[in-house]
């Protein structure tokens, strides 16, 4: 069975007060605001949008994650890409950026946008929907920042980018921990971490000073740096 697309590996992480605030005054900002949610592999970004989403309500509040815009496993092989998934060149970007700019734009409408499962390890189309009301809708992901096209245009239909700062240690930690609750072996894991999503890590950190925020872990806890 297909579970939630959910990927928190971050349960006992709490949000600081201040950083709901901020996501409250965007919701409260007239007409819709996009935020972005942005940082490496295993950061906590997932963990992050749903304390916001659960704080404000599914009406103040929805996700549409970069996430279901990976590119298919069959794609992926087409290309000669699967060794490298989640990578910059295995999503379809332009996709993503012209999903962002209808949300900015229609708010007379349902849209309903993909997302990704873990258990099968495939995007599934029309999983989420932004409701005609919903004043903040939330758009976390690595790659929201890079200087490479058409990444700057996904960049551009984003009101604020927060990015979410993790030691590297602990992130990689709790990568470990989700590749293999999904399937992989510790080997594979750490494999898996060491030779994708690291060289994808460094590319993202490399992106954090243009984010509008920064958020730090302070303890168990998410604050504004």
């Amino acid at each position: 069975m297909i579970g939630t697309h959910s990927e928190n590996d971050t349960q006992n992480v709490t949000v600081d007060p201040a950083v709901l605030d901020a996501a409250r005054a965007l919701a409260d900002r007239p007409g819709r605001t996009l935020l972005g949610i942005v940082g490496a592999p295993g950061a906590g970004k997932s963990t992050l949008t749903e304390a916001l989403i659960t704080a404000l309500g599914s009406a103040q509040a929805q996700c549409v994650p970069m996430d279901g815009y990976h590119l298919s496993n069959r794609e992926l092989a087409r290309l000669g890409r699967s060794d490298r998934k989640g990578a910059p060149d295995t999503f379809d970007a332009t996709g993503y950026r012209d999903l962002l700019t209808r949300i900015r734009k229609t708010t007379a409408e349902s849209i309903y946008a993909p997302a990704f499962y873990r258990e099968i390890e495939e995007p599934i189309a029309a999983s989420l929907v932004v409701t005609p009301e919903c004043p903040l809708v939330i758009t976390e992901g690595n790659y929201l920042l890079l200087e490479d096209a058409p990444w700057p245009q996904v960049a551009a239909e984003l009101d604020e980018v927060w990015y979410v700062d993790v030691p590297t240690p602990l992130r990689e930690t709790w990568l470990v921990e989700r590749h293999m609750r999904f399937g992989r072996t510790e080997a594979e894991a750490r494999d898996w971490v060491a030779t994708t999503d690291r060289p994808n890590a460094e590319r993202i950190e490399a992106t954090r000073t243009r984010a509008h925020r920064t958020l730090v872990f302070d303890g168990p806890r998410l604050r504004f740096a």
